[in-house]
């Protein structure tokens, strides 16, 4: 019991380091994408700190079996080189007790990351789909950023904001800037209209339920880019007509399905999402049998001689599983092979290396003496 605490200790320190390392990574990552289409007026930057909250448990899922395989070659290749484990073998602790002992860690760990790939990570995205619909319902104005120059409506009108306040009406930007063009030019409509406005403001005509942007107190400018024959016209209110709101229902894709509904389905997309989620539990395992014979390291080697193999061992293994999912979703893949081929050939591979390890055992007349 206390070298299977210390084992647990090491391997669990180690694979929460790791965790957090790359998690930090990949919540950056993540992070500056929807940072870049909130910049771009695309969502609200009220709910990037939820979204990146949501996807955690996505994350988690696909990080933590990368770096529990990285843990247990790093903590053992430890012991080997500071010959910890080189005095237990002699002692009579064999390699099989060895593996035992950190299969159980593997086993609980697995527990957790099926309750994170089965439960957890579907009731996120969905939360995360819930929210990107919610954006494509908010107006042009409640996207605006102050100082930044934005495109909307496919480059169609850019609209620039000095300050942006809240009133009693609502949102109200200051001191706009807003360019029109024309889809086509047609002819006697202008090319390009120029709009400055001192004030502007979302509002909703009761009576046709359409949505403007009312400017106030401002000037606009028609006339074709390049030519000096334009015209200027003061106005006190203009209002530029908004896109409608699409009421968009929400269409969950299949990582985003909560798990029961990926039972006994016939849709190969279906087939090979649940696939992947139970996958995702089985990788511990199957690396805990091939990360252990590879942790040991000989004395003059140093503890990290394995890491790049390994490394490269585990993208093979993943690649593997992501090549197995889209045959599996493209219908060129029979779902009674799917992603398991793939679990059984590493499988057989972590046997080899552990059959490969074990001591051999010289003959009866060799031994006497």
């Amino acid at each position: 019991m206390i070298l299977f605490r210390y084992f647990a200790r090491q391997l669990l320190q180690v694979t929460a380091a790791v965790t957090l390392i790359l998690l930090v990574v990949s919540f950056t990552s993540r992070f500056l994408q929807y940072l870049a289409d909130a910049v771009a007026g695309q969502m609200t930057t009220d709910i990037l700190l939820l979204l990146m909250s949501f996807r955690l448990p996505e994350f988690l899922s696909i990080i933590v079996p990368f770096a529990w395989f990285l843990a247990i070659l790093l903590a053992y290749g430890r012991m080997y080189a500071e010959n910890e484990l080189v005095v237990l073998h002699a002692c009579g602790y064999s390699r099989s007790r060895l593996l035992a002992v950190t299969s159980v860690v593997a086993v609980l760990l697995a527990i957790v990351m099926g309750g994170l790939s089965l439960y957890l990570a579907p009731a996120g995205l969905q939360q995360t789909e819930r929210l990107r619909l919610s954006q494509q319902e908010l107006t042009e104005i409640d996207l605006i950023v102050a100082g930044q120059f934005q495109e909307f409506n496919r480059g169609q009108r850019v609209t620039y904001a000095e300050t942006i306040s809240e009133t009693d009406q609502g949102r109200q930007l200051n001191n706009t800037f807003v360019v029109v063009r024309a889809p086509g030019g047609a002819e006697g409509e202008p090319e390009l209209r120029v709009m400055v406005a001192r004030t502007a403001r979302p509002i909703l005509d009761q009576e046709t339920g359409r949505r403007f942007m009312l400017l106030e107190d401002g000037y606009f400018y028609d006339g074709e880019p390049g030519q000096a024959d334009y015209s200027v016209t003061q106005f006190e209110q203009q209002g530029i007509l908004l896109p409608e709101q699409a009421n968009i229902a929400p269409v969950l894709e299949e990582k985003a399905l909560p798990t029961a509904a990926l039972l006994g389905s016939a849709q190969p997309g279906l087939q090979a999402e649940l696939q992947w989620r139970i996958s995702v539990v089985l990788l511990l395992p199957v690396l805990t049998l091939i990360a252990v014979p590879l942790s040991k390291v000989e004395p003059r080697q140093g503890r990290f001689a394995r890491l790049v193999p390994a490394a490269l061992l585990y993208g093979l293994y993943f690649m593997l599983l992501q090549v197995s999912r889209e045959a599996l979703e493209d219908g060129d893949l029979p779902a009674a092979i799917g992603l398991w081929w793939v679990h059984a050939v590493f499988l057989l591979y972590g046997l080899i290396l552990l059959m490969k390890g074990r001591p051999r055992q010289r003959p009866l007349a060799a031994r006497a003496p």
